[in-house]
């Protein structure tokens, strides 16, 4: 009879422990949040916060990371996605907020952050407004692609892979933004030193009326005809992320050139264009690249097709989450770049990183809280190789030129 006491006892005593969570896992001692585009708008975004909640766990279920997404049409729901991430400032636990890709609206999003609570620190992902304008948000710091430097190096890529014609595909929307603008300028002028010819298409905004689909099939038609018209020793550059699924897919089917895309990735565009399952890959950047070259060599796309060897999108999520935890735990400082490029090197192992801040082509002033970075461009073959973009020295006159009116 004792020994049955005694060892109900334990029991009892062992879920009186284990109800007290002393057994558990430990809660996170603070949160971080971060927002991102759907599957839909920029998957790659989306994935680099899974990889954070598969780190560091989701704090429904006691973990560090909360993940919300902003609206497909965010451009007519700005204020719902401005409600969305301030709301994130309303856990007492939150010490970071990130925004990925940082869509009009990011800027105000961030000021009533910080209004409300000063203590958050706010990262900004890839920007859609104009630099002035979220580097005065109060964001600690803006991480974008150098747009002023790839405005020339994807040109310089272009020449290097036969490109005779660099043909630049967007919208009105787009083109609004001083960073897409002063990208465009720059690649013409690169284009005019380099020997290429430049054309500039239109295509419509998926966040109009005709929505994604009717974007993406518009691509489908009209590439076809934008090699017949252009040739296939043409360069083609798309400014959506969308629509570089379907321009991939007929690029691979009619001939056409592609360094990579706006937002570069072996995940953007390639994997829906060539019809192959990455699921067993998932976040195996390596490996991922591996399956898309084969098939763009089974396509016949050996030496005209590139990306980065590592998802940009997906690398600016997980690269910041792990920056801001390290900024917390003070094991960074907000500040430093060396510190910013071993968080995002956490995801992009063997590859070369460049970057400096943001210089204002108007007043000359360097910006203490944006950063633009970008990596060497992979082109994909039998065997693929690396570009030294990185390497290239871009000329100085291209970081003062301003876009025409």
């Amino acid at each position: 009879m004792n020994r049955i006491f005694k060892i109900s006892a334990l029991a009892l005593t062992l879920l009186l422990v284990l109800g007290t969570g002393l057994f558990a896992v430990e809660k996170a001692k603070y949160h971080i949040g971060i927002v991102t585009g759907t599957v839909s708008q920029s998957e790659d975004d989306l994935r680099g916060a899974e990889q954070l909640i598969k780190e560091y766990g989701s704090v429904k279920d006691g973990g560090m990371i909360q993940h919300i997404t902003y609206p497909d049409d965010f451009m007519s729901q700005q204020e719902t996605f401005i409600s969305s991430v301030v709301s994130l400032a309303d856990d007492p636990l939150m010490k970071a907020v990130i925004i990925n890709q940082a869509i009009p609206g990011s800027a105000e999003a961030i000021k009533r952050v910080k209004a409300k609570r000063p203590d958050i620190l706010c990262f900004a992902g890839e920007a859609h407004e104009d630099p002035l304008v979220i580097q005065s948000s109060g964001a600690d710091l803006v991480v974008s692609n150098d747009f002023v430097s790839r405005g020339y190096t994807i040109v310089w890529a272009a020449k290097q892979l036969g490109a005779k014609t660099f043909v630049h595909i967007s919208f009105p929307r787009h083109m609004s933004y001083e960073t897409m603008s002063r990208r465009w300028a720059i690649m013409q002028e690169a284009a005019k030193d380099l020997g290429l010819k430049t054309a500039f298409e239109t295509a419509p905004d998926p966040t109009s009326d005709v929505g994604m689909p009717g974007a993406q099939q518009f691509i489908m038609e009209k590439t076809p005809q934008w090699i017949q018209k252009y040739g296939k020793d043409t360069a083609f550059f798309c400014t959506n992320d969308g629509e570089t699924e379907p321009l991939l897919r007929q690029l691979l089917a009619y001939g056409g050139i592609f360094v990579e895309a706006d937002l570069p990735s072996p995940l953007m565009g390639y994997p829906g264009a060539l019809g192959i399952d990455l699921s067993k890959e998932m976040g195996n950047f390596p490996a991922i690249l591996k399956k898309v070259e084969a098939a763009v060599v089974a396509k016949g796309g050996a030496g005209r097709f590139g990306t980065w060897a590592f998802s940009y999108g997906y690398t600016l999520s997980a690269g910041i989450g792990q920056f801001a935890k390290n900024v917390i735990d003070g094991k960074a400082k907000k500040d430093s770049l060396k510190d910013l490029f071993i968080a995002l090197g956490k995801y992009t192992p063997g590859a070369k990183w460049n970057g400096a801040y943001y210089t204002d082509n108007n007043t000359g002033v360097r910006a203490k809280n944006q950063v633009l970075v970008y990596m060497d461009t992979y082109i994909m073959g039998n065997p693929g190789k690396f570009l030294p973009t990185t390497a290239q020295k871009v000329p100085e006159k291209y970081y003062t030129l301003k876009p025409s009116k």
